[in-house]
């Protein structure tokens, strides 16, 4: 069901219209996102399969950092398919690697405790779970760090599926950003 729903999806998103639109409205949501929780370390993702580039924004955010404010960004690291991310540092002008999965990491091993983490979705439900490419290595991200950094999954609205079967080992997200809504889910609003 999954594989076949995450085809689905993969093709919504690869065939969405109007894309530049989308994709401004939606760096408008993150940025304001980003003024609003004020993290000190954002965790991103390096975009790949027609995902939303967040790295505009961080690198705008990063910019906007004042004195006494600094502000950190970092890129995930799959050290081994089985054990959590790893967050390294990165900047614009950060040398990169190709990574596992042929997916581009920092060239300098400096780790990172992102406060808050962008989140890539396939797809999403209302109750702030998504659904990944089947690695599970956000999952086991979030469930193994202390404390959990915030949880933003970033999505386009026409990928939002009530048919998304949750499973034990799922985490939610505390927040899913579209161009069109940010979604709290229930565990966030109940925190708020």
């Amino acid at each position: 069901m999954k594989t076949t729903l995450r085809s689905s999806l993969l093709a919504v998103r690869r065939d969405l219209p109007d894309r530049a639109r989308r994709d401004a409205l939606l760096r408008e949501r993150l940025a304001d996102l980003l003024a609003r929780e004020a993290p000190a370390c954002v965790g991103f993702y390096w975009p790949i399969l027609e995902e939303f580039d967040a790295r505009p924004v961080i690198v705008e955010w990063l910019a906007q950092g004042g004195p006494g404010q600094r502000r950190l960004a970092a890129l995930p690291v799959v050290t081994d398919p089985r054990e959590p991310l790893v967050f390294h540092a990165w900047t614009p002008d950060s040398p990169m690697l190709e990574g596992r999965y042929r997916i581009p990491v920092p060239a300098h091993n400096q780790p990172l405790a992102p406060d808050l983490i962008l989140i890539p979705c396939v797809g999403f439900n209302r109750q702030g779970y998504r659904l990944g490419y089947g690695g599970g290595f956000y999952d086991r991200t979030l469930a193994a760090l202390d404390p959990r950094p915030r949880a933003v999954g970033i999505a386009f609205e026409a990928t939002e599926t009530p048919a998304l079967e949750v499973q034990p080992h799922d985490v939610r997200l505390d927040v899913v950003l579209t161009e069109s809504a940010t979604l709290y889910s229930e565990a966030a609003e109940r925190e708020a």
